[in-house]
């Protein structure tokens, strides 16, 4: 019974999901182009990684694997997502416990709270962007009055301040969602452990520290496991916010470019294999972190 309920859910996903996966790998190893999918040739691991002997002796090599504009775009994506879900958990965590007491209007705060995570990616980017810009941005503005900056600041135009600024704008919409999660394992902890620990005088951080955040820790791995593999993958935001700075160019947006800009069809595939191999690596990585720290019993 359980296979003919899962079935329909599978054949789905061979076909939206597993067959262009597997069509994406086979074209990572082929010479194929935008315009003539079909007579693709096989190159086997020439797009990973090749090489040729000069008549001099000397070997050039050439390919994904050591192509360092491909190299930076992982870094940036890591530092992205490390970054970004660091703070997303900190602001999460702390909203989720406000909303979490009760006060009067917390339906209203709760539903305000998850604004900015509803709002359409493209349409807050576009937002940020306005607000960042340079030379009629309301941030700039706002910070030349008060004096925190003595001239107006390229937010997502600088290398210096680019990665920086599309952080603070993930974060800014992202950490509602986390927030939710939380709150939904915040509210699993049963009320009378509480009591409990108020009636023998434990201070209201040593319960956070020994008995909210052991209990909330199912809940804290699968916030963190969504959030990694959608920060992993990101490529709405850097596009619209920073389409062509190197300095925040993720692993999705340089196989975009390759894929449909650049009309290197098989080398955006091979991107989009690593990709996938890296995502796959991760979440087994915080899978298996998040399974040990569950066998670990709440002191």
């Amino acid at each position: 019974m359980a296979i003919l309920f899962l079935m329909p859910v599978g054949l789905v996903l061979a076909v939206v999901a597993f067959w262009p996966l597997f069509r994406t790998i086979y074209f990572s190893f082929t010479d194929a182009r935008l315009t003539n999918l079909d007579e693709a040739r096989w190159l086997g691991l020439q797009n990973y990684l090749s090489w040729s002997e000069l008549q001099s002796g000397r070997v050039i090599y050439s390919g994904l694997l050591i192509d360092m504009v491909w190299w930076q775009a992982v870094w940036n994506t890591i530092y992205f997502s490390f970054v970004s879900i660091f703070f997303e958990t900190v602001f999460g965590m702390i909203i989720a416990l406000v909303l979490n007491c009760s006060f009067r209007g917390r339906g209203l705060v709760r539903a305000a709270i998850l604004i900015p995570w509803a709002i359409p990616t493209i349409v807050s980017a576009k937002l940020w962007g306005w607000m960042l810009n340079d030379q009629f941005g309301i941030l700039n503005d706002l910070f030349l009055r008060i004096g925190v900056i003595s001239h107006p600041v390229a937010w997502t135009a600088s290398a210096d301040t680019a990665m920086i600024a599309v952080i603070i704008v993930d974060v800014w919409k992202t950490t509602p969602f986390m927030a939710l999660l939380l709150l939904a394992g915040l509210q699993m902890i049963p009320r009378e452990i509480y009591e409990a620990a108020r009636v023998d005088g434990v201070h209201p951080v040593k319960q956070f520290f020994c008995l909210t955040l052991p209990l909330l820790r199912p809940a804290l791995i699968v916030a963190i496991i969504f959030r990694m593999l959608d920060a992993m993958r990101i490529f709405d935001l850097i596009y619209v916010l920073t389409p062509n700075s190197s300095q925040t160019k993720t692993m999705s947006v340089l196989a975009r470019e390759n894929l449909i800009d650049f009309d290197k069809f098989s080398y955006g595939a091979a991107q989009s294999t690593l990709l996938f191999l890296i995502l796959a690596l991760m979440a087994i990585f915080v899978l298996s972190f998040g399974k040990s720290l569950l066998r670990k019993e709440p002191q």
